[in-house]
Formats: C-alpha cells, structure tokens, sequence
C-alpha cells in the first residue's frame, strides 16, 4: 500500500531560543514549495538579525520526488546544515525550510558542540511548530452533460471527492480532487461511464 498522506507545517513557528556558552540560536520554521520561498525566508531574517553571523538552515521540498539541501553558512562542515536536515528526517516532515541563527557567544563551542546545538535549535523548532498531515491528490477534470448531473454527483459524494472548480455553460466542468489511493478506482468509474470525459490535470 503506497502512502499517500505527508506531514508538513501549517504556518511558520514561533521563533525559539537555545543557548550554549553564551552562543544564541534563534529557530524558525517556515512552510516553503520551492526555493524562491526559501531565498524570501533567508532575506527577511537577515534584515531581522542583520549582525548574526550564521544563517544555518536545512530545507526538505517535495513529496514523491525529495529535494533537499542544508547549509552550514560558514561553520565547520557539516557542522550545522546536516544536524538541522537530520530533525527533519526525523519529524518526517516535508515543504519546510528550517533556519537557525547563531550569535557567537565569544566561547567556541568546537564541532561536537555545534553538531548538538543546531540539533537542538532544530529539534525545538519543530517542537514549537504545528506540524499537520495532508494528503496527496490527484485532479481530475470531468465533462457532462446536465441530464447526468444527478449520477455524477452521487459518485462524488460517495467517493469523498472535493469540488475544486465547477463551470456551467453548455455543458458541465468540474475540476475534482481526491486522495491519491482512490484515484484510479474513481478514474474507472468515469472513464466506464457512458458521456463523461475524464482527464488528468498535472
């Protein structure tokens, strides 16, 4: 049974604050869809905390096809990116930039020291973050006539299947969604169906 649901953040988090010897890390999340949102994310925390030093951050894009990077912003490598990307994975969650943002402290904290306060700053991030579970779906779009109205709405009703668009013109469109395991019995249904166009929508 192939899953079909992802878990993600509703909104981004509250900030939150971890210490280390004096050092700060501020932790933000951020729900992100590609890396435009990712680059608008960084510049408005680097207007915020214009003198911190270290903008390390992870992102996690995608549901079927993964992308993902983690950056350490200067720190030793794979100091603060890799720990960050780690919380993710172990959240399992997706569509989420998160970003911690480190004030030097005058201590160095060394690798291992670093290594376990970006996971950290990570971890109670994600904590402070409402983390929500959405389906994948999968859009068709349908073309009827009005005498088949009737049928084709108990169907939708039936399957549980949202009303995204509906057009009424000289005929019926509707543009439907539905969760990605039942797309292919509810695809045979119409496409069986005698006057009811189904397509696919990317």
């Amino acid at each position: 049974m192939e899953n079909d649901s992802y878990k993600t953040i509703l909104k981004p988090s509250e900030e939150t604050l971890f210490k280390d010897k004096n050092s700060k890390f501020f932790g933000y999340a951020f729900p992100v869809l590609n890396e435009d949102d990712v680059k608008l994310c960084l510049e408005e925390l680097k207007k915020k905390h214009h003198t911190a030093r270290h903008f390390c951050y992870a992102y996690q894009i995608g549901v079927e096809q993964i992308e993902y990077r983690a950056n350490d912003d200067g720190e030793p490598n794979n100091s603060a990116g890799m720990p960050i990307y780690g919380q993710i994975q172990s959240f399992e969650v997706t569509n989420i930039l998160i970003v911690s943002v480190r004030y030097f402290g005058g201590t160095k904290l060394g690798v291992g020291g670093l290594i376990s306060a970006y996971k950290t700053s990570a971890q109670i991030t994600l904590e402070a973050s409402e983390i929500i579970e959405k389906t994948i779906d999968v859009f068709y779009k349908l073309n009827f006539e009005y005498d088949l109205m009737s049928k084709v709405m108990r169907i939708i009703k039936e399957k549980n299947m949202n009303i995204v668009t509906q057009k009424m013109e000289l005929g019926c469109e509707y543009v439907i969604s539905i969760r990605k395991k039942e797309a292919d019995i509810v695809f045979e249904i119409f496409d069986n169906f005698y006057k009811v166009d189904i397509e696919i929508l990317d």
